[in-house]
């Protein structure tokens, strides 16, 4: 049950003043995942959310890839944070 909880790490003044940088957006799109994911688990046929959370995987996948890219030891930090997997690489 650990991972479908929602991280409440960060505090409402670092939401206001981050809320642009990669590390909170993802931060954010691994929330909504984790809460759409709790919801599929008890509405197995709501094919919208199903969707929703494909793009926001999607979305995520993408800013991972950028700050990969950008800043290979602030994305290790991040990932090792949300505690999600690493992205495969091409």
């Amino acid at each position: 049950m650990v991972k479908n909880s929602v991280i409440s790490v960060i505090s409402q003044k670092e939401k206001e003043e981050n809320s642009g940088s990669v590390e909170f957006q993802v931060f954010c799109f691994t929330n909504k995942i984790r809460k759409l994911t709790s919801h599929l688990e008890l509405n197995k046929k709501d094919y919208l959310s199903q969707r929703g959370l494909r793009k926001i995987l999607g979305k995520r996948q993408r800013l991972l890839v950028y700050l990969s890219k950008k800043n290979r030891v602030r994305y290790k930090e991040l990932i090792g944070q949300l505690n999600i997997r690493e992205i495969k690489t091409r």
